[in-house]
């Protein structure tokens, strides 16, 4: 499913209109990048928490020409799911 496939079952079962629905989808999912951007991390009872993990810079090995190259540090956005998630996956 993507973006477009979501609004459109999202305004669907709830009766509105694409646009509206694109709009709160497009709001709701800036205010959790956002937040993580901030180091905040964001719960969403029954889904699960994004938060956001430092990764060191390291290094690494090209497999086309064996080099070794280096990769910079970064900040990886994680979600870990909820256990009724999980559940409802399995």
């Amino acid at each position: 499913m993507n973006k477009t496939e979501l609004v459109k079952k999202v305004a669907e079962e709830n009766g509105l209109t694409q646009k509206a629905t694109a709009a709160v989808v497009d709001s709701v999912l800036n205010t959790i990048m956002n937040s993580l951007a901030a180091r905040e991390p964001v719960s969403l009872l029954g889904f699960g928490t994004f938060t956001c993990r430092h990764r060191d810079e390291r290094t690494g090995i090209n497999p086309a020409t064996g080099e070794e190259m280096t990769f910079a540090a970064s900040n990886t956005p994680i979600l870990k799911p909820s256990k009724a998630f999980k559940e409802m996956v399995n």
